[in-house]
């Protein structure tokens, strides 16, 4: 077989055999023509001895380098190929405890001033809020947000690990999209149309403060502060989108869209104290080299 029909029915293995996300499928296929290119040969006639020299290329990367690449080379010749005796004897990469620093808020509060834009403002307290991820975050349309509600119904389907899960976000993100919103003048549906790959919308606070503000970070923000406020895991699980991990959870606890709300507002998280709440309100200050430029430049 060729290798663009090898790679091509691989795909429509993983897509279909596997069901993964479509990012997972992707780096999958992406992993599998690196390697074809790299040995050159049928995949039926490569050996253990030549994955071994192939991985040796991966010495002094980071550990999870190593481990996308062999996840990708298992589902290939285990699930794909039926080969599973040229990858059994490979091991993953221990996993090292690293103990998470979450900002606290008042890093958070003095990241969100630099924010020179609604937009920018409207994303920081949507991901600080809700626990979205980023790209689940940039994928919402202006349908899936309920104001009124405060209510988010993410548009990406469910996989193996991640859940479509209701989630929330508070009066404080409310207030910023709601001026986000009416200064939006055009006709897309999307609620952040930007690029999913050239968002450097934090960039400059990033400089100004010295604080690494991410969309990851502010989800772990999210979940550390959802926990510290008493709300119980498999709820944080639900908000941030994780699949339940315990019997409890899976099978005898209420998730409807109601009692999820009633646990988000008992808990209230919040960034801004009563006192910061003009701030998070005011309009964005642009600096100096910022005039005459448009919002939109500003953000990518």
């Amino acid at each position: 077989m060729h290798r663009v029909e090898i790679l091509s029915d691989f795909e429509g293995f993983c897509h279909i055999d596997r069901q993964p996300g479509d990012r997972t499928a992707r780096g999958h296929v992406w992993q599998i023509g690196r390697l074809l290119d790299s040995l050159r040969k049928d995949p039926r006639t490569i050996t253990r001895d030549d994955l071994r020299s192939y991985l040796t290329g991966f010495n002094g990367k980071a550990p999870a380098t190593y481990a996308n690449a062999l996840k990708s080379l298992k589902v290939f010749f285990r699930d794909y190929l039926g080969r599973a005796e040229v990858v059994q004897t490979f091991r993953f990469p221990r996993k090292e405890f690293k103990p998470k620093m979450v900002p606290s808020r008042a890093d958070l509060q003095r990241f969100y001033v630099e924010l020179d834009s609604v937009r920018g403002r409207a994303r920081f307290l949507l991901y600080a809020t809700s626990g979205l991820r980023k790209n689940e975050v940039l994928s919402l349309h202006r349908e899936d947000i309920d104001l009124e509600k405060r209510m988010i119904v993410p548009r990406k389907r469910a996989t193996r690990t991640k859940r479509t899960w209701v989630s929330f976000f508070n009066d404080e993100a409310r207030g910023i999209l709601t001026a986000y919103l009416e200064t939006r003048t055009d006709g897309d549906p999307r609620l952040f149309p930007l690029s999913l790959r050239n968002c450097k919308i934090f960039k400059r606070a990033c400089v100004e403060t010295g604080l690494q503000i991410t969309p990851q970070v502010l989800r772990e923000f999210f979940a550390c502060e959802m926990g510290r406020l008493g709300v119980p895991d498999r709820y944080v699980d639900a908000f941030c989108g994780r699949v339940p991990q315990s019997v409890l959870a899976r099978h005898y606890t209420d998730f409807s869209p109601e009692r999820l709300k009633e646990i988000y507002d008992q808990a209230c998280p919040r960034i801004f104290g009563e006192f910061e709440v003009q701030c998070a309100r005011a309009r964005p200050k642009q600096p100096t080299y910022w005039r005459g430029r448009s919002e939109e430049e500003g953000d990518i």
